[in-house]
């Protein structure tokens, strides 16, 4: 099959990457929200409209696509991005993991690369809303952390070259430059610190920037860059800048959007320049503004300008933030600071800057400490402790009992099928009641401090947590998000900051039904070395 050669040669422009190479340039980015219907109906028109005016604005250097944003069914961003693309304009295509299983991932990638969209925002995905028909039934096949172990993949040559017909095919390889998404506006430290895990769990997948999730808390920005630094992650960050309104501070206050939180301040705030004969607008483009010489001032490298944006209002944000001078970020950064009540911070407050301090938390360390772990290890749940007793001593490769638990299921491999699926039923006996096991034969227990993400996660996630908590509670289930939970239990027994170095984990969705516990003894699942997920890193 051929493409299309102006599609596959866009004029000559300059890249992101290049972009992020001048080590003092300031990246503007401009989120565009794709619509619902057809593409030539008047909302995706007067969406394609502005697009079409921000690609002749000197002033945004990139154009972010959505992707079905909040779980809704709305244009493929590549629909809008082909016509901007063919102008040398460069975009971001984010790419959700909800709608499609790995191999609709990959098919997609494939198309990606071909039309030449390298630049790629990696995201789990919102839960799907109502849809045709009713809601909608979610994938999350694979999340933000295997798409970019995807990515990588493609970058590197994956898969091997077609040589069915004996042909001499080179190998392929795509040019992805993946970037991610980081949410460092959370309030409580056992959901806050899995998500700097995550960061740099995605970094070392192969993450080339990043952007923050919506906040108002310059602290917490400033703190995010630090952590970077300290954890020589060395990734470019992009602060996200949405523009507010007194509803959309409503909305996030009561969790509207998965992940994004407004403190009772900040609706306070915002409701009393809603007030005023211009409703605010005023107030909230200059507001805009100071969050972006505050992201400047701060080292960022980009914002990300969000809040469904007139060209208007993008040109008014511009003109107010080139009429700052060069030191007064320093006093919005002491404005601009809505945490939420009793919001955990890594580091110490700088009293001077009133930002972050290089002192980490001294509470926080002192929950660290041996006599507060033990302290802790008392309230430990039974089923974890029964769970690492049983995975260190048997399951874990090269303990006492796994020897012998693999000469066991080697035997009841070759035996009938009734001893076959009395070993599962007694597998099952064990895992069900206390677990909550799915029966999904690839089991992740060990990797989430035995917690099933099957039954216990709306999405499935075996990569670490998504951004969509609540205050600790899942986006979608009333319970306390999984990751959460096992950053605490791993917490009292001091392993809670390497609960994501490992490999990428995917589920093989072959094993579903079969037995977990033969699948690990005889290297059919991703803990075996010989797996895909596992060979590739």
């Amino acid at each position: 099959m051929t493409f299309v050669t102006d599609i596959n040669s866009p004029p000559p422009r300059a890249t992101f990457r290049s972009f992020l190479d001048e080590p003092d340039r300031f990246v503007f980015a401009v989120e565009i929200e794709t619509t619902r219907g057809l593409a030539m109906e008047e909302p995706a028109s007067r969406t394609a409209r502005l697009a079409n005016d921000l690609v002749e604005f000197d002033g945004v250097d990139l154009l972010a696509l959505t992707d079905n944003p909040s779980g809704n069914p709305n244009i493929r961003p590549e629909a809008l991005g082909l016509q901007m693309h063919e102008r040398g304009q460069e975009v971001i295509i984010n790419v959700s993991c909800k709608d499609y299983n790995r191999n609709g991932i990959e098919s997609r990638l494939w198309a990606l690369g071909s039309y030449g969209f390298d630049n790629v925002l990696a995201l789990t995905g919102d839960y799907p809303q109502a849809g045709y028909a009713g809601q909608a039934q979610p994938v999350f096949d694979i999340d933000s952390v295997g798409l970019l172990e995807m990515m990588r993949r493609l970058n590197e040559g994956y898969p091997p070259p077609d040589r069915s017909r004996g042909a001499r095919t080179p190998t392929v390889r795509t040019s992805f430059f993946p970037g991610v998404a980081v949410s460092p506006f959370k309030r409580q430290e056992s959901e806050y610190l899995p998500q700097l895990f995550k960061l740099q769990y995605k970094v070392e997948t192969g993450a080339r920037w990043a952007i923050t999730q919506i906040g108002f808390d310059s602290r917490k920005l400033d703190e995010l860059r630090r952590y970077v630094e300290l954890k020589g992650m060395g990734i470019p960050l992009i602060g996200s800048v949405f523009i507010l309104s007194a509803p959309a501070a409503r909305l996030f206050r009561r969790w509207g959007i998965p992940g994004i939180a407004a403190s009772n301040d900040l609706v306070a705030l915002a409701e009393k320049h809603a007030q005023s004969e211009d409703r605010g607008r005023e107030f909230f483009l200059e507001f805009a503004a100071k969050q972006i010489a505050v992201l400047k001032g701060l080292g960022y490298r980009g914002v990300y300008l969000s809040g469904r944006p007139s060209m208007r209002h993008i040109e008014a944000i511009f003109e107010i933030e080139r009429s700052f001078g060069a030191d007064d970020w320093k006093g919005f950064a002491r404005e601009i600071q809505y945490p939420l009540d009793d919001e955990f911070y890594y580091f110490e407050r700088d009293g001077k800057t009133e930002l972050s301090s290089e002192e980490i938390n001294r509470d926080y360390l002192a929950s660290k400490t041996r006599a507060a772990r033990l302290k802790k290890r008392a309230t430990l749940s039974p089923a974890f402790s029964a769970g690492k007793f049983w995975h260190d001593h048997f399951f874990e490769s090269g303990s006492i009992g796994f020897k012998g638990g693999r000469l066991a299921y080697k035997a009841i491999e070759r035996s009938p099928g009734i001893v076959k699926s009395a070993a599962h039923a007694l597998e099952q006996i064990a895992k069900v009641p206390v677990y909550g096991c799915r029966d999904c034969g690839d089991c992740s227990l060990p990797d989430i401090a035995y917690l099933c993400p099957e039954s216990q996660c709306a999405k499935n996630q075996r990569n670490g947590p998504c951004g969509g908590t609540k205050d600790v509670k899942c986006e979608v289930l009333d319970k306390d998000c999984i990751w959460s939970r096992a950053y605490d239990r791993l917490k009292a027994v001091g392993r809670e900051e390497d609960m994501l170095e490992r490999p990428v984990v995917f589920k093989n969705a072959a094993l579903q039904g079969t037995s977990a516990w033969g699948n690990t003894f005889l290297g059919r699942d991703h803990h075996s070395e010989t797996s895909e997920g596992q060979a590739s890193r």
